[in-house]
């Protein structure tokens, strides 16, 4: 498994992704899951993906080829970050179609999914997950933030913090706390995370992180956060026990629908 997360605000985008991989308990290893394709000056361009290694790795082999050979269609040509996602989509479809028959044999899971987040001349900055079949939602302002792979644990934290108006600073700080608490309920998930920070209408990449297990700055994270909810719960209203309500209560009350 694995978790990435896209925050977009009005002052730009942040992309995040964990890097391990595991084909069962006894085989884990890491593989980077955060890619740039940033055109400096014309247009910025990150991919995160998850799901099944052999298709993500399929799909942006031939995302580069298309970039390489200078096809008429390629993630440096397209003028829009809507038909960017769409041109992605086909090439998912394109790789799963080929391959389905032989996964389908052997019962393998084809799921994958793709983070799309940047910027090209002329538009603002967008983010959009792609789904397995090909298409695509988009980040709004309801919901700034797009989670793939195991996206429960970290969840909490962005719904309660998170809007469109949150700096980059505190909305960097924000994805890194969800994927330490991905990390601390689900061994599937782990270090080294990566992290960039854009700045809307800059076109270029200004931070960058590569945080490695250890890294003082991510135990340093940890232990102050797990010290402030302690702190916090500690502080929570006891529980008012209504005993004299529940002595009172007649049996067949707790058989009314």
């Amino acid at each position: 498994m694995t978790y990435c997360l896209g925050i977009i605000t009005k002052a730009g985008l942040i992309m995040a992704a964990d890097s391990r991989t595991n084909a069962g308990v006894d085989y884990v290893a890491t593989q980077q899951k955060l890619f740039d394709f940033t055109l400096p000056g014309e247009r910025v361009l990150f991919i995160c993906v998850s799901g099944n290694l052999s298709i993500t790795q399929s799909v942006l082999a031939l995302l580069r080829r298309d970039i390489k050979t200078h096809e008429e269609h390629n993630l440096h040509s397209i003028d829009s970050m809507y038909e960017i996602v769409r041109y992605i989509g086909r090439k998912v479809r394109q790789v799963m179609e080929q391959d389905r028959e032989w996964f389908k044999k052997d019962g393998i899971s084809m799921t994958s999914n793709f983070l799309v987040g940047g910027q090209v001349q002329g538009e603002e900055p967008e983010l959009y997950m792609v789904y397995p079949q090909g298409n695509a939602i988009q980040a709004s302002k309801e919901t700034p933030f797009l989670q793939i792979g195991e996206a429960k644990y970290g969840k909490p934290i962005l719904d309660r913090v998170l809007t469109p108006e949150t700096s980059l600073d505190d909305a960097a700080k924000c994805a890194l706390l969800s994927i330490d608490s991905t990390m601390k309920s689900n061994i599937s998930v782990g270090p080294p995370i990566n992290l960039i920070m854009y700045e809307a209408d800059t076109f270029k990449v200004h931070n960058e992180l590569r945080l490695k297990m250890g890294a003082s700055y991510l135990l340093a994270i940890r232990k102050a956060w797990e010290y402030e909810l302690r702190t916090a719960f500690e502080r929570m209203p006891k529980i008012e026990w209504d005993n004299q309500a529940m002595s009172e209560a007649k049996p067949e009350d707790d058989l009314v629908d």
